[in-house]
């Protein structure tokens, strides 16, 4: 690629030398002095050409940047999710356990109780038999006691179980509180969702420049969200489980059961207003396809109640300039860059010149004019390269902050702003 570059810069010294000479030799037919013309003009056409190149190779490393920013904090982001994912799959783990102890406790349980109901079944026969002979068998009438006290002996062995389950069934409720818990947290995520939904809603106008990025936040989101659900159903399958074994808390699992149902609709709500969302996207899309762009930037700056009347102070402009100070004009393409930026943006190149740290009220300014710091700070680069030819803000810094060779210009241009809005103000 460099030595493309390099033969190409080597045809345009050619063409270039070629021709001045060629017109330099024409109407003096002098060789010398056409010779040093195409020289001269060879060497300038180069110089020019390594000059656009070096902004051009300035701008793709800037634009670089601003994107390995972005893919950082998506790393952070499925970082995060991961850790999540990691965590929900350990507690579902310990659930799974302690339900197969539970299930081994109760079938003990049961099979000690069927035991029980037998010996108790070859009691009731003896005794039969023994009234049966009691008027005979007297001698054994205290043989009939001693299997008495072995009767009460299991029936205090049947309460101990009966006690032991109990306690069983407390662990099980601490469990059901737990899933509580957990149900709780699934609901403040839900509103962090609509919080999100609701910042999308706002950056409207800002999302042109956003859409494929957001395209790839949507897939993941969604990728989250089936893997919540899927998260939800083994719940719900654990919670069945539980209900099965413990009767006595049927009746609270149903009600969680409910509950998770109506997170289910929810989600699939929020869903649907992301997919409504997009439609919007695209339908905010196709109008700024069609609206003009002087007319655009008029409708975002109507929140702002100090709109730049450019005409009428240009008109003023014009008419007092030989009453205005010398050392107060600004060159022709600053002249430009005041004449095309907006008030806002103007507002944070003042913040940025005045203030240490400009963070809070650049922040303070996006948001009254819906949009992010960063967008705002992008905008003003793209006017003042498209005007003066060069990017006056370095935004790699922790604060943003005018270039040094700018900060006399940009000073100059704020302070003309503010005398021309005195002059209007006098003058209405």
């Amino acid at each position: 690629m460099q030595s493309v570059m390099i033969g190409n810069r080597f045809i345009l010294g050619i063409v270039a030398f070629s021709v001045s000479f060629g017109l330099s030799l024409v109407p003096n037919w002098d060789f010398n002095k056409a010779f040093l013309t195409g020289l001269i003009t060879a060497v300038t056409i180069y110089a020019a050409a390594l000059f656009v190149d070096k902004r051009r190779r300035n701008y793709e490393i800037f634009i670089l940047g601003s994107i390995r920013k972005r893919i950082k904090e998506m790393e952070g982001l499925k970082a995060r999710v991961v850790r999540e994912i990691n965590q929900i799959e350990e507690h579902h783990n310990l659930l799974y356990a302690e339900s197969q102890q539970l299930q081994n406790q109760v079938t003990e349980s049961r099979k000690q109780r069927d035991s029980l109901h037998r010996e108790l079944r070859t009691f009731a026969g003896q005794k039969k038999q023994l009234e049966t002979e009691v008027n005979t068998l007297q001698s054994e009438i205290n043989n009939l006691q001693k299997n008495q006290t072995e009767l009460n002996n299991a029936f205090s062995v049947l309460t101990a179980e009966k006690r032991r389950l109990e306690s069983n069934c407390n662990v099980s409720r601490s469990e059901i509180t737990h899933l509580q818990s957990q149900i709780s947290e699934l609901q403040q995520e839900k509103q962090e969702v609509e919080s999100n939904l609701t910042l999308l809603g706002r950056l409207k106008p800002q999302l042109e420049e956003k859409l494929y990025e957001l395209r790839i936040a949507i897939q993941e989101l969604e990728v989250e969200t089936t893997q919540k659900n899927q998260l939800l159903v083994a719940v719900k399958a654990e919670r069945e489980n539980i209900q099965a074994i413990v009767n006595s808390s049927q009746t609270q699992l149903a009600e969680h059961k409910a509950e998770l149902q109506q997170l289910q609709e929810q989600v699939s709500l929020l869903q649907e207003e992301r997919d409504s969302l997009q439609n919007q996207v695209w339908e905010l899309l196709q109008q700024i396809e069609t609206f003009n762009p002087e007319h655009l930037s008029d409708n975002s700056n109507e929140d702002d109640n100090e709109l730049f009347p450019f005409s009428e102070i240009m008109d003023t402009a014009i008419r007092n300039t030989s009453e205005a100070d010398t050392s107060d004009n600004l060159p022709e393409e600053w002249t430009n860059f005041l004449e095309n930026i907006p008030v806002y943006e103007l507002q944070v190149l003042k913040a940025i010149v005045e203030q240490d740290n400009p963070n809070a009220a650049i922040k303070k300014i996006a948001e009254a004019n819906i949009t992010m710091p960063n967008l705002l700070i992008d905008s003003i680069n793209e006017r003042a390269n498209d005007t003066i030819g060069e990017l006056i803000i370095d935004s790699n810094s922790q604060s943003p902050e005018v270039y040094p060779e700018y900060m006399k210009d940009v000073k100059k241009m704020i302070a003309m702003y503010e005398e021309r809005m005195a002059k209007h103000a006098s003058s209405n």
